[in-house]
C-alpha cells in the first residue's frame, strides 16, 4: 500500500532513524562550519518531527487497537465488497473533533526532546569515531575489500544507532504514553519531569527502558539487511556498462530501506505495545491488550491473532475478520 511510505518516514523520524546521521566535525575541530551544520540538523530534524507527529500519534492509537470509528463498507480491486477501517486523514479528523487541532501534537514535546538526544547522541558518537577513519566503498575494489568495507561501515552505523536509541528511549516512552492517553481520556502524564517522576514512582529506573530491546533488534536487523542488499544488488545486478549504474546505485539503498522497514515492523510495533502496556494507562490493560510478561510474549500474542503488521497501513486499512476492535 501507498501508506506504508508514509510509515517508514515515520520510523525514519521517530528518533533520527538508522542510517540517518548529522554532519560531525573530525577529531580536534573546533567550533566551525561542522557545529553549525549539527545545529541546523538538529533544527531540521525537530520541524520534521514535529509535521510527522500527527501521523505518528494516529498509527500509534492504531497499533494499541483504538478505533473510535465503525469501519464502512468499500470496494476492492476486484470490484468485491469489503470492510474498510478509517484512515489516516478521517481518524485526524476524529481526534481534531475530540480535542481541537492542538490535540494532533499530544505527546510531542517529548517526542522532539527524545529525537533530539538521538541526533545530538550521533553527532556525539561520530566524532569520537570518526567515518574519515573508515575505508569507503568503491568501485575499484574487488568483491572481498568491498564485502569488508561494507561490515565495517554498517558496524560503525549499528553502534550509532544503539547507543542513540539507548539515550532516547526514555522520552520515547514517555511521548507514548502521553500519546496513548487519548484512548481513556487519561491526564496521568502531563509535563515531562512530572511523567520522569511517575515513572520512577510506579516502575523503578526500569520503566525507562520497556520496549528497548525489539525497537534495537530491529535496528540492528534493518541496518544489516539493508545494506548488505544494497551491496550485492549494486555488486551483481547493475552492470557497469550500464550508463546509469552510478545513479542506480544511489537509489539502491533508499529503495531496500522502504522495502526492509516492511520487514521489520513487528519489531517497531512490539516495541510501542511494551513501552504503554500495563502503566495504568486503559491503551496498555484489558481488553486492549493483556499484560505481557516480555516482549516475546507480546510478540506471540500478536502473532497468533494475525496483528504483527497492525498499523503498518494508514490510507487503505481493511478490516481483518481475525482481529478483535474496541470501538467508541
Amino acid at each position: 500500500p501507498g501508506s506504508t511510505i508514509l510509515c517508514w518516514l515515520g520510523m525514519a523520524v521517530s528518533s533520527v532513524g538508522p542510517g540517518v546521521h548529522p554532519p560531525a566535525a573530525g577529531p580536534g575541530a573546533g567550533p566551525g562550519p561542522a557545529e553549525g551544520a549539527e545545529v541546523l540538523f538538529v533544527a531540521l530534524s525537530a520541524g520534521f518531527t514535529s509535521l510527522s507527529h500527527p501521523l505518528l500519534y494516529v498509527k500509534l492509537l492504531v497499533q494499541v487497537g483504538h478505533e473510535p470509528l465503525p469501519p464502512t463498507v468499500g470496494r476492492n480491486l476486484l470490484g468485491r465488497k469489503v470492510l474498510y477501517l478509517p484512515g489516516f486523514f478521517t481518524y485526524a479528523r476524529h481526534i481534531v473533533r475530540v480535542d481541537g487541532k492542538k490535540g494532533l501534537f499530544r505527546g510531542l514535546t517529548p517526542r522532539i526532546i527524545s529525537s533530539t538526544l538521538s541526533t545530538v547522541t550521533r553527532g556525539r558518537v561520530k566524532k569520537a569515531f570518526p567515518l574519515e577513519d573508515m575505508e569507503h566503498v568503491s568501485n575499484k575494489d574487488d568483491v572481498k575489500t568491498s564485502l569488508r568495507k561494507v561490515v565495517k561501515e554498517t558496524s560503525h552505523e549499528m553502534m550509532m544507532q544503539c547507543v542513540s536509541r539507548v539515550i532516547s528511549h526514555p522520552l520515547h516512552v514517555i511521548s507514548m504514553r502521553c500519546m496513548v492517553q487519548f484512548v481513556g481520556r487519561e491526564v496521568k502524564y502531563g509535563g515531562v519531569l512530572s511523567s520522569i517522576g511517575m515513572i520512577l514512582k510506579e516502575e523503578g529506573f526500569g520503566g525507562f527502558f520497556v520496549g528497548l530491546i525489539p525497537h534495537i533488534l530491529g535496528d540492528v536487523v534493518f541496518l544489516w539487511c539493508c545494506n548488505l542488499l544494497a551491496h550485492f544488488i549494486n555488486t551483481y545486478a547493475v552492470d557497469d556498462n550500464f550508463n546509469q549504474a552510478s545513479v542506480i546505485r544511489s537509489y539502491t539503498k533508499f529503495v531496500m530501506g522502504i522495502a526492509v522497514s516492511m520487514l521489520t515492523y513487528p519489531f517497531l510495533l512490539v516495541g510501542d505495545l511494551m513501552a504503554v502496556n500495563n502503566c495504568g494507562l486503559r491503551a496498555g490493560l484489558p481488553p486492549y491488550a493483556p499484560v505481557f510478561s516480555s516482549w516475546i510474549h507480546c510478540w506471540r500474542h500478536l502473532s497468533a491473532q494475525g496483528q504483527l503488521f497492525r498499523g503498518s497501513s494508514l490510507l487503505f486499512r481493511r478490516a481483518s475478520p481475525s482481529a478483535t476492535f474496541f470501538f467508541d
